[in-house]
This record gives C-alpha cells, structure tokens and sequence, in this order.
C-alpha cells in the first residue's frame, strides 16, 4: 500500500526543495483567505464538481489541506474515488504546519 498521509515538517521540506505538488485547500474562501500556505482553494463541497473537470493526471501527486486534516481526508477518500492514486493528506492540518512556523 502506498503512503497516505504527510506530515507538516515532510510538507515544508518537500516544498523548500523546490518540489510543488498539487496542492488543494479544501477550507471555505474566508479560512483561506485568513491564512493558507498556497495552493488552490477548492472548498470540500465543491469538490467533486471541481475534479471532473480538472485536468490533472491520475498519477499526480496531490496534498489536500485543511485545518486540522478532518476534511482534506474526506477529500482524499473522494478523489481516490475518482481514480487518483497518489493522494496525500496533510497530518494535523495547517494548525500543525504553523506550529511549526511558530516555533522557529
């Protein structure tokens, strides 16, 4: 089986190299607007409409976010569902990658 999840310091170190997976916020506009780390913002309830017409390949590597990784899972399970097979959810969500930007 591979990897489901990422952690927030594997995250930032991924992206500090240079890396850019897909990254898509599943937070409504206000929470994203307030603080986000990038990406594109694509509430949960949107979702499903958003993918079928999204030109990503299936093998892409996505990050979903959220706040606290409660709905970027319920993300990943629905574009596993829509044949996306490298879909990874952000442990702990944002709250854990500013505790980390907190503590530096």
């Amino acid at each position: 089986m591979s990897k489901t999840n990422i952690s927030a310091i594997e995250l930032l170190e991924f992206i500090k190299s240079g890396k850019q997976p897909v990254l898509i916020d599943v937070r409504e506009k206000i929470e994203f607007h307030t603080y986000n780390i990038g990406g594109i913002n694509m509430p949960l309830a949107r979702l499903a409409d958003y993918i079928k017409d999204a030109e990503y390949n299936k093998n892409d590597e996505i990050v979903v976010v959220c706040k606290a990784g409660l709905r970027s899972r319920t993300a990943q399970v629905l574009l596993q569902q829509q044949g996306y097979t490298n879909v990874l959810n952000l442990t702990g969500g944002l709250i854990a990658i500013q505790k980390i930007n907190n503590s530096l």
